[in-house]
């Protein structure tokens, strides 16, 4: 028998002109950042509430949150 994988599409929401992923908490915003760097290299990943949301994005731009 073969396990199907659904292909996951995260939440996103629009900030100015660009569609960025959407994360529950700050927690999972913050785990996300570290999977980045540790995946795909990428560090100075920061995270900040969504202003037009009750939920969070990573930015590499320095923040206050």
């Amino acid at each position: 028998m073969r396990n199907k994988f659904q292909e996951y599409e995260p939440e996103k929401c629009w900030v100015g002109e660009t569609q960025k992923i959407s994360y529950a908490t700050r927690e999972e915003a913050e785990m996300a950042a570290k999977v980045a760097e540790y995946d795909h290299k990428i560090s100075g990943l920061s995270v900040y509430k969504c202003e037009y949301g009750d939920h969070w994005h990573l930015t590499k731009e320095k923040k206050a949150s």
